[in-house]
């Protein structure tokens, strides 16, 4: 049941205090907060500069009522007074055109300098307040939302392809104790919240009874099986999907209510057997599993006017390959197959918008882009660069150069 830090979502067990509950809900902003503030006061310092140099330009136009001259620290004084609408009287303009420039020009860029530390306050004060309510009010009303419990290596790539299936992001709710993982899935516009997957309360605060279906990834399969327990025991009807990496524990992910379970070193044992005996077929089962390749494999339930025809002539246009029926699989070979009927669950290959080019063109494509992975991982060993090594394998190296 090893599994590395990166996949695991169970908090480490050398802390001494555990404190128990999570922190709200939250989506990542476009700028950072001190980049926000840091653009506000560099435009608000850059308005205030220009109606100095403006003052200082028409200073003639200007007097000093309390020594007669008027000097550069008298209009850096006067901009301020000026700007912040305080105005003592000590110094005033008195020609036509001083009076001219603070009507059309200065009068303008205070309201501006003005704006800007309004709209300061209320991002900084008001609005985050807002946001921070708002992501509440969020939280209180998920529905129908995909809850992926554990954001390492796994739970990571399938948010990335559920987006890539059109999910929206918004739609999609990050449950995991690192900071720092979260970060990244913030920047993709999900749902984040830093708590405990097999705690009771940090699955209610994710209205896990109203979600559309549960991702479960937490590296190591006793914690993965746990929250399995955990999220059937609050959600008897919601489908939920689990990875696990021993044999022997599939059998207790399906007990503890899993509808899926996902075993990636007997999948990946899969793969190594059929490039075997094929060249192809590895690649055309991660071809099947990605939205990205030419074809996809989708699951969807037979529309009213499909029943009664056979899976050759789906209204999709896809290659049916299997349905569901009354908890049975039917092969497409199957009698069964030649008549759908209503409610039948069917498994079919549909082509992507990347399969709609030329397939000679992209089989091209992708047999060049093979043979320069394979030239550059077969290179000879002279002509590998060695300065990235560590020194000892160099001197290996070096060696076997010789």
């Amino acid at each position: 049941m090893a599994a590395s830090d990166s996949d695991r979502i169970f908090p480490k067990k050398t802390t001494r205090q555990v404190k128990i509950g999570f922190k709200p809900l939250r989506r990542a902003v476009r700028i950072p907060v001190w980049g926000d503030l840091g653009i506000r006061i560099g435009l608000a310092l850059l308005l205030i500069f220009i109606v100095i140099m403006i003052h200082w330009w028409d200073r003639d136009g200007l007097v000093d009522n309390f020594d007669g001259e008027v000097s550069f620290l008298d209009v850096v004084y006067f901009t301020m007074i000026s700007i912040t609408t305080t105005g003592f009287g000590d110094i005033a303009p008195i020609s036509e055109r001083a009076r001219l420039v603070e009507a059309v020009i200065v009068t303008p860029i205070r309201f501006a300098v003005f704006f800007i530390f309004v709209g300061t306050a209320y991002n900084f004060i008001i609005k985050r307040s807002w946001e921070k309510w708002r992501m509440t009010r969020i939280q209180e009303q998920l529905s129908g939302h995909i809850v992926v419990l554990g954001y390492g290596i796994s739970g990571s790539e399938s948010v990335n392809e559920l987006i890539e299936r059109g999910s929206n992001p918004a739609n999609i709710v990050v449950v995991d104790p690192s900071e720092e993982r979260l970060k990244e899935a913030e920047k993709l516009g999900v749902n984040v919240m830093a708590a405990d997957a097999t705690r009771d309360e940090t699955m209610k605060a994710v209205r896990i009874h109203e979600s559309q279906s549960v991702l479960v990834s937490a590296g190591r399969d006793d914690t993965s099986i746990l929250i399995v327990l955990t999220v059937r025991h609050l959600a008897p009807n919601v489908p939920i999907s689990v990875v696990v990496r021993a044999d022997d524990n599939e059998l207790l992910a399906r007990q503890a209510g899993a509808d899926n379970v996902i075993n990636p070193v007997r999948f990946t044992g899969l793969l190594l057997a059929g490039s075997a005996k094929g060249a192809h077929i590895a690649d055309y089962l991660a071809d099947l599993a990605s939205v990205t390749g030419r074809v996809q494999l989708v699951e969807r339930v037979v529309e009213d006017d499909e029943c009664g025809a056979a899976i050759t002539d789906l209204k999709s246009g896809g290659r049916g390959l299997r349905i569901y029926r009354n908890g049975r699989a039917i092969g497409y070979w199957e009698k069964e197959c030649q008549s759908l009927q209503r409610g039948d669950v069917i498994v079919e290959i549909v082509p992507t918008e990347n399969g709609s080019a030329n397939g000679d063109e992209i089989a091209e494509t992708d047999r060049s882009s093979r043979n320069q992975r394979n030239s550059r991982k077969t290179a000879p060993i002279e002509d590998m660069p060695t300065s990235i090594w560590p020194e000892s394998i160099r001197k290996w190296v070096n060696v076997l150069r010789k």
